[in-house]
């Protein structure tokens, strides 16, 4: 029974806006320093990304057509019923852990346990994935300055790709010896969040600023460009289970879910958050419903000017802008958006998975160093040091290609996790205080439980093996140290 034993939870008092200077025994603690609108530019940086810039001409090339407008309604609507669900314990519970506390109040340490190890694929991994990403864009605009300038400053290839590939689940080698952009990224990165929140906040800012800039003249200056013939059929013929037709919609839908992985991060900065009960609901939900609509408008431009059939690529905005000379100006500004875009998306996974690690050490489950924070700076600086080694070892060494969906599926069953937690907290503890509640929490908890175990279903049947094995880590390292270090032992 010591599986389903639950941590005592109590709503949070309410905080007013200042910083915290030191926990109960003058040690060091998380800096309250996050605004509102350091919390929507966060879910905005960790949402727009490889979203925009890489899945949506994949999906609707190979799977959705013009439909896929309709495969980010369908995985948005996913994701607001999960945001929903964590706008409520996140404005109750204002801590590190995201998703992990949440289960922990509700469904047990085995259960808080494993959506924690599911945490880990969604931020680290995803953080190393989109490294490589950033690799790609980051040598095709040196390619461009290249020939701007008459002189080539391009890397050679062996120092831009990986060294190891994926193929038929065997690890084999490229020729390559490291992909060096990825790892001068991710270092980069991990070296500001180790200085502090505010500094990663207002970096994160800026970028933020200049991608939504490039989106929204992508989308301005293509309106006149668009041709409503490229919108038809809306639904292409199916001509397989998964490609066109519904099911390919549907499927599309599964692909696309990762275009919204990273909402959920806000949560994880609750505890450096100036006023959690009003700012976490805003900052969740704003920011899902900002993205949603900017996914959904550039979906719609980008299957308007080009057919669906030539987006395959894996740069489809710059893409469809080289059918137009008259956009030519605009390539190298989409590739530098996509360079800020995916920055900032690698940045917010690097703030919250040490502050998951923290939650989970300060819990027992994890040695207790990575409950540590820094005395100046004020970050969990011991597991960003953790996280950003690792994000920089897979970033260098491996496409991740398949880890790609296996991030989408940690990210589905944490999303379902909380769908599920809120009515069970209601019900278990209705006297808890709750600054937001989601409206009809049973029905609400249900479908969008229902939702993210449908995708999550889409993306097992192919990847099964490599999310058994990551599983079974992780049940080894809790019947191994987790379960006789918790702190709920005593």
């Amino acid at each position: 029974m010591n599986l389903f034993r639950t941590k005592p939870v109590e709503a949070a008092p309410h905080v007013d806006a200042g910083e915290v200077t030191g926990g109960p025994g003058g040690e060091a603690t998380l800096k309250r320093a996050l605004s509102a609108h350091h919390l929507v530019a966060l879910g905005i940086g960790a949402v727009i990304g490889a979203g925009i810039f890489v899945l949506t001409g994949h999906a609707a090339a190979n799977h959705a057509g013009p439909a896929v407008v309709l495969s980010f309604v369908i995985a948005g609507i996913a994701c607001g019923l999960a945001g929903l669900c964590y706008a409520e314990f996140a404005s109750m519970l204002p801590v590190s852990g995201s998703a992990y506390s949440y289960a922990y109040a509700t469904l047990g340490e085995f259960a808080a346990w494993f959506i924690g190890w599911m945490l880990v694929l969604e931020y680290t991994f995803a953080a190393a994935t989109v490294s490589v990403g950033w690799s790609g864009y980051f040598t095709g605009l040196l390619d461009s300055i290249s020939n701007g300038l008459g002189v080539s400053v391009a890397l050679p290839e062996a120092l831009t790709s990986a060294p190891f590939a994926v193929r038929n689940g065997h690890l084999t080698f490229t020729g390559s010896i490291i992909n060096l952009p990825a790892i001068a990224i991710a270092t980069a990165i991990a070296s500001l969040c180790y200085r502090g929140i505010t500094q990663s906040a207002f970096v994160n800012s800026i970028i933020v600023l200049i991608k939504l800039i490039v989106i929204f003249l992508f989308m301005g200056f293509s309106l006149k460009y668009i041709n409503p013939d490229n919108w038809h059929p809306f639904i292409p013929e199916a001509k397989g289970p998964e490609e066109f037709g519904m099911g390919g919609v549907l499927r599309a839908a599964s692909i696309v879910f990762f275009a919204y992985i990273g909402f959920d991060a806000v949560s994880t900065a609750a505890q450096e958050a100036k006023n959690p009960q009003r700012d976490m609901p805003i900052g969740i939900l704003g920011s899902l419903f900002i993205c949603t609509v900017i996914y959904i408008a550039m979906s719609a431009v980008m299957t308007g000017i080009m057919p669906y059939t030539m987006l395959g690529t894996p740069k489809p905005v710059a893409t469809a802008l080289e059918l137009y000379p008259d956009l030519a100006w605009l390539k190298t500004l989409v590739e530098v958006g996509a360079i800020a875009g995916l920055s900032s998306v690698i940045l917010v996974m690097m703030v919250g998975q040490p502050r998951i690690f923290y939650s989970m050490s300060r819990d027992g489950l994890i040695p207790p160093a990575f409950g540590r924070i820094h005395p100046k700076f004020r970050t969990p600086h011991v597991g960003t040091v953790v996280v950003g080694i690792t994000a920089v070892i897979l970033a260098g060494l491996l496409p991740i290609g398949t880890l790609g969906e296996l991030v989408s599926m940690g990210t589905l069953l944490a999303f379902a996790t909380v769908c599920v937690g809120v009515p069970i907290l209601r019900r278990t503890r209705p006297d808890l205080q709750r600054a937001f509640r989601v409206p009809a929490a049973p029905l609400v908890g249900v479908l969008g439980a229902a939702a993210c175990l449908y995708l999550f279903y889409q993306s097992f049947q192919a990847n099964w093996l490599w999310m058994s094995g990551w599983i079974l880590i992780g049940l080894a390292i809790y019947f191994g140290y987790s379960r006789f270090h918790s702190k709920l032992n005593a």
